[in-house]
């Protein structure tokens, strides 16, 4: 069980592609909960793992992913990259700061975050539509 200080925000560091990411981002409120639920009471090894024990490889997560989407009932396709899309374009649709949007998403160039934008093609998000309105509204 992760057990902390009631003043810390528990930070949990992220291995990725044999590195570990820097340790900085703060883990929400239910992330200790649910790394203790999936942990059970190993002290060590990966966090997700199969019903063999072995590491869950992006394989199986996209089994699972699938799988809970067709128990769900939705009959487009659904795979962990859709849930990654889903999390960038919510958040950019919530008025979250480009640079923390790409920060989250381990994107290297906004370009790439911005693709995610769906809701590019609203006038009423456009910077050229932003900086019409505020002229205009400045000659007033």
């Amino acid at each position: 069980m992760i057990i902390l200080p009631d003043h810390a925000s528990p930070v949990v560091p992220v291995h990725r592609r044999s590195r570990l990411l820097e340790p900085d981002r703060r883990a929400t409120p239910a992330t200790p909960r649910a790394i203790d639920l999936a942990i059970g009471e190993r002290c060590e090894g990966p966090i997700f793992t199969t019903t063999a024990g072995e590491r869950l490889d992006r394989h199986g997560a996209g089994r699972i992913v699938r799988r809970i989407a067709r128990r769900a009932g939705l009959a487009k396709k659904i795979g962990p990259h859709t849930l990654r899309h889903a999390f960038i374009t919510a958040a950019l649709d919530a008025g979250v700061p480009l640079r923390d949007v790409q920060e989250a998403a381990s994107h290297a160039d906004p370009r790439t975050t911005m693709r995610y934008d769906r809701a590019r093609v609203s006038l009423d998000r456009h910077a050229t539509y932003i900086v019409s309105a505020y002229i205009a509204g400045a000659a007033r």
